[in-house]
């Protein structure tokens, strides 16, 4: 029996960002996943998809500085994360999780 050799292209989220839509439904889906560095690679996604060496001038970062602060292995500041968040268009939004937090804190001491 002949095997056929499959091949398969390597996948990447920013080729299929195409509108502000795309975008903001990427992000809510990320954001709800409630891990900072999934956020963070999206954002890092979206710069691909939006031309980072033109991210990077707004910013005033370098491109390889991009790169690497919004990578899955980044740590970026939350003011670089603004910084980025501003030169792509975006606004960064803070909403009730519908728990209060001091309902949480007493709960989770008990």
């Amino acid at each position: 029996m002949t095997r056929v050799k499959e091949t398969f292209s390597r996948y990447d989220t920013a080729d299929y960002l195409e509108n502000e839509k795309d975008i903001a439904a990427y992000l809510t889906a990320c954001a709800a996943e409630d891990d900072p560095a999934l956020l963070v690679a999206a954002l890092g996604d979206i710069a691909r998809a939006r031309n980072i060496t033109q991210l990077a001038e707004k910013t005033g970062m370098t491109r390889m500085g991009l790169y690497k602060a919004l990578s899955g292995q980044g740590n970026p500041s939350f003011a670089t994360v603004s910084k980025v968040a501003h030169a792509l268009g975006l606004k960064i939004t803070v909403a009730a999780s519908g728990t209060s937090s001091r309902s949480r804190l007493l709960r989770d001491k008990s």
